[in-house]
Protein backbone atom coordinates (compact mmCIF):
# COMPACT_ATOMS: atom_id res chain seq x y z
CA UNK A 1 0.00 0.00 0.00
CA UNK A 2 1.11 3.28 -0.78
CA UNK A 3 1.43 5.62 2.10
CA UNK A 4 -0.27 8.77 1.69
CA UNK A 5 1.61 11.77 2.62
CA UNK A 6 -0.01 14.90 3.45
CA UNK A 7 1.28 17.89 1.79
CA UNK A 8 1.92 20.57 4.20
CA UNK A 9 2.08 24.12 3.28
CA UNK A 10 5.40 25.55 3.71
CA UNK A 11 5.86 27.48 6.84
CA UNK A 12 7.15 30.48 4.99
CA UNK A 13 5.80 33.71 6.23
CA UNK A 14 4.32 36.09 3.82
CA UNK A 15 5.90 39.46 3.72
CA UNK A 16 3.91 42.12 5.64
CA UNK A 17 2.01 44.54 3.51
CA UNK A 18 3.26 48.04 3.63
CA UNK A 19 0.88 50.41 5.31
CA UNK A 20 -0.85 52.42 2.69
CA UNK A 21 -0.03 56.07 2.97
CA UNK A 22 -3.09 58.20 3.36
CA UNK A 23 -3.21 61.13 1.18
CA UNK A 24 -3.89 64.24 3.18
CA UNK A 25 -6.22 66.56 1.46
CA UNK A 26 -5.76 70.15 2.40
CA UNK A 27 -9.02 71.97 2.76
CA UNK A 28 -9.26 75.41 1.41
CA UNK A 29 -10.29 78.07 3.91
CA UNK A 30 -13.93 79.03 3.62
CA UNK A 31 -14.50 82.12 1.61
CA UNK A 32 -15.59 85.11 3.63
CA UNK A 33 -19.13 86.16 3.04
CA UNK A 34 -19.56 89.68 1.95
CA UNK A 35 -22.37 91.40 3.77
CA UNK A 36 -23.91 94.27 1.96
CA UNK A 37 -24.97 97.14 4.13
CA UNK A 38 -28.39 98.55 3.56
CA UNK A 39 -28.33 102.10 2.34
CA UNK A 40 -29.60 104.73 4.76
CA UNK A 41 -32.80 106.31 3.53
CA UNK A 42 -32.66 110.03 3.47
CA UNK A 43 -35.72 112.14 3.99
CA UNK A 44 -36.74 114.21 1.06
CA UNK A 45 -35.76 117.84 1.49
CA UNK A 46 -39.13 119.21 0.33
CA UNK A 47 -41.26 117.77 3.16
CA UNK A 48 -41.26 119.06 6.76
CA UNK A 49 -40.25 116.53 9.44
CA UNK A 50 -43.19 114.87 11.20
CA UNK A 51 -43.69 116.08 14.77
CA UNK A 52 -43.76 113.49 17.53
CA UNK A 53 -46.67 113.43 19.96
CA UNK A 54 -45.76 114.58 23.47
CA UNK A 55 -45.05 111.71 25.92
CA UNK A 56 -47.97 110.79 28.15
CA UNK A 57 -47.43 111.63 31.78
CA UNK A 58 -47.92 108.90 34.35
CA UNK A 59 -50.40 109.67 37.11
CA UNK A 60 -48.72 110.84 40.29
CA UNK A 61 -48.34 108.15 42.96
CA UNK A 62 -50.22 108.76 46.14
CA UNK A 63 -47.97 109.25 49.11
CA UNK A 64 -48.20 106.50 51.70
CA UNK A 65 -49.15 107.75 55.14
CA UNK A 66 -46.24 107.81 57.58
CA UNK A 67 -46.26 107.21 61.27
CA UNK A 68 -48.70 105.11 63.29
CA UNK A 69 -51.36 105.16 60.54
CA UNK A 70 -48.98 103.23 58.23
CA UNK A 71 -49.02 100.11 60.42
CA UNK A 72 -52.00 97.77 60.25
CA UNK A 73 -54.32 98.00 63.21
CA UNK A 74 -53.50 95.61 66.03
CA UNK A 75 -56.16 92.92 66.31
CA UNK A 76 -56.57 92.22 70.01
CA UNK A 77 -57.96 88.78 70.87
CA UNK A 78 -61.22 89.11 72.85
CA UNK A 79 -60.84 89.20 76.63
CA UNK A 80 -57.18 90.27 76.52
CA UNK A 81 -55.12 93.43 76.92
CA UNK A 82 -51.73 93.95 75.15
CA UNK A 83 -48.99 94.52 77.72
CA UNK A 84 -45.67 93.95 75.92
CA UNK A 85 -43.70 92.06 73.30
CA UNK A 86 -41.05 89.36 73.04
CA UNK A 87 -37.62 90.84 72.32
CA UNK A 88 -35.59 87.59 72.48
CA UNK A 89 -36.08 83.85 72.92
CA UNK A 90 -33.62 81.33 74.38
CA UNK A 91 -34.61 77.98 72.87
CA UNK A 92 -32.29 75.86 75.03
CA UNK A 93 -33.89 77.30 78.17
CA UNK A 94 -37.45 77.86 76.88
CA UNK A 95 -37.22 81.43 78.17
CA UNK A 96 -38.65 84.51 76.43
CA UNK A 97 -37.30 87.96 77.22
CA UNK A 98 -40.28 90.30 77.38
CA UNK A 99 -40.34 94.08 77.30
CA UNK A 100 -43.32 95.25 79.35
CA UNK A 101 -45.04 98.35 77.91
CA UNK A 102 -48.38 98.67 79.70
CA UNK A 103 -49.67 97.60 83.09
CA UNK A 104 -48.05 95.41 85.70
CA UNK A 105 -47.62 91.65 85.39
CA UNK A 106 -47.29 89.30 88.35
CA UNK A 107 -46.84 85.64 89.04
CA UNK A 108 -50.19 83.85 88.72
CA UNK A 109 -51.53 86.02 85.84
CA UNK A 110 -52.51 84.24 82.64
CA UNK A 111 -50.84 85.54 79.47
CA UNK A 112 -51.49 84.95 75.79
CA UNK A 113 -48.52 85.14 73.40
CA UNK A 114 -49.53 85.66 69.77
CA UNK A 115 -47.45 86.20 66.65
CA UNK A 116 -47.18 85.22 63.01
CA UNK A 117 -46.77 81.53 63.83
CA UNK A 118 -47.15 81.60 67.62
CA UNK A 119 -50.44 81.37 69.52
CA UNK A 120 -50.59 79.95 73.05
CA UNK A 121 -51.77 80.73 76.60
CA UNK A 122 -50.08 79.96 79.88
CA UNK A 123 -50.00 81.08 83.51
CA UNK A 124 -46.97 83.08 84.65
CA UNK A 125 -44.97 80.79 86.92
CA UNK A 126 -41.41 82.18 86.93
CA UNK A 127 -40.01 85.65 86.12
CA UNK A 128 -36.45 86.91 86.51
CA UNK A 129 -34.56 90.17 86.08
CA UNK A 130 -30.74 89.82 85.99
CA UNK A 131 -30.99 86.22 87.39
CA UNK A 132 -33.02 87.46 90.38
CA UNK A 133 -36.52 86.00 90.77
CA UNK A 134 -39.32 88.57 90.94
CA UNK A 135 -43.03 88.32 91.63
CA UNK A 136 -44.15 91.52 89.88
CA UNK A 137 -42.94 93.47 86.82
CA UNK A 138 -43.86 97.08 86.01
CA UNK A 139 -43.92 98.94 82.64
CA UNK A 140 -40.41 99.57 81.34
CA UNK A 141 -38.99 96.32 82.72
CA UNK A 142 -37.30 93.72 80.50
CA UNK A 143 -37.54 90.33 82.18
CA UNK A 144 -37.12 86.64 81.44
CA UNK A 145 -40.22 84.48 81.49
CA UNK A 146 -40.30 80.67 81.42
CA UNK A 147 -42.68 79.70 78.59
CA UNK A 148 -44.31 76.39 77.64
CA UNK A 149 -44.05 76.81 73.85
CA UNK A 150 -41.68 78.39 71.35
CA UNK A 151 -41.96 82.19 71.20
CA UNK A 152 -40.44 84.41 68.52
CA UNK A 153 -39.13 87.94 68.52
CA UNK A 154 -41.80 90.59 67.93
CA UNK A 155 -44.61 88.34 69.23
CA UNK A 156 -47.18 90.34 71.21
CA UNK A 157 -47.83 89.46 74.85
CA UNK A 158 -51.40 89.91 76.14
CA UNK A 159 -52.79 89.64 79.66
CA UNK A 160 -55.93 87.51 79.77
CA UNK A 161 -58.56 89.50 81.69
CA UNK A 162 -60.98 86.67 82.48
CA UNK A 163 -58.97 83.42 82.79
Amino acid sequence: MAARTRSRKSAKKKPAKKAAKKKTIKKKPAAKKIVKKKPVKKKPAGRPAAKKAPAKKKPAKQAKPKGPAAKPALVVPPGTQPIGRVIHYYSHLNVAVISLDKGPLQVGDVIHIKGHTTDFRQPVESMQIEHESITKAVPGDDFGLKVTAHAREHDIVYRVLNP
